[in-house]
């Protein structure tokens, strides 16, 4: 891995009380969010940039809805003041929002993408900014997912799923790599 610019953008997707609902079932990486905590503090730490996505569904029966304590941002990723949040209604960030703009406008190319879901939010979200052209990594310990049926009614692991999805982005869309790898290729500022 390549160090990253001291521009390298953080995006934190949808780290928001909502995922704690037991009605997502169960979930792999319980060390996701402290890992997140981690890079956030780093890049803190190094004045890089950071985005926030948040969603704000519109279905009704979404953990995610605005009016309830689900869109709250969980207490160990609470965005600072200074940085920057993009409210999103569809899985990916890039769609019906500013993100393109916003980071296109600053010159920065380098995504590093964390948070949740894998198979859903964050893979639509890479898939897009790799097509995009942003040099992207998604961090494999900082993201989670949880177990899923398929259509012949087989159910998945959380674990399963998360690889898969990782899979899916590796290569053609991003680079997977983990926190460690990450903290260890920041450029000094």
């Amino acid at each position: 891995m390549k160090y990253l610019p001291s521009n390298a953008v953080l995006l934190i997707i949808d780290v928001q009380k909502a995922i704690d609902h037991p009605s997502w079932g169960r979930r792999n990486d319980p060390q996701a969010e402290a890992n997140i905590a981690r890079l956030l503090e780093a890049w803190r730490q190094t004045q890089r940039p950071v985005v926030h996505v948040r969603h704000l569904s519109t279905q009704p029966n979404s953990t995610y809805r605005p009016g309830q304590e689900g869109v709250d941002f969980k207490e160990i990723v609470m965005p600072h003041p200074s940085e920057t949040i993009v409210d999103k209604q569809v899985h990916c960030a890039f769609i019906g929002t500013n993100l393109e703009s916003w980071l296109r406008s600053r010159g920065y190319d380098v995504l590093v993408v964390t948070g949740v879901i894998t198979n859903n939010s964050v893979e639509a979200t890479v898939r897009v900014a790799g097509n995009l052209g942003f040099d992207t990594y998604v961090v494999s310990d900082a993201t989670a997912t949880f177990d899923k049926w398929d259509l012949e009614q087989n159910l998945h692991s959380a674990e399963v799923v998360h690889a898969l999805s990782l899979a899916n982005m590796q290569g053609e869309y991003a680079n997977v790599t983990d926190t460690e790898t990450i903290l260890r290729h920041l450029l000094p500022q």
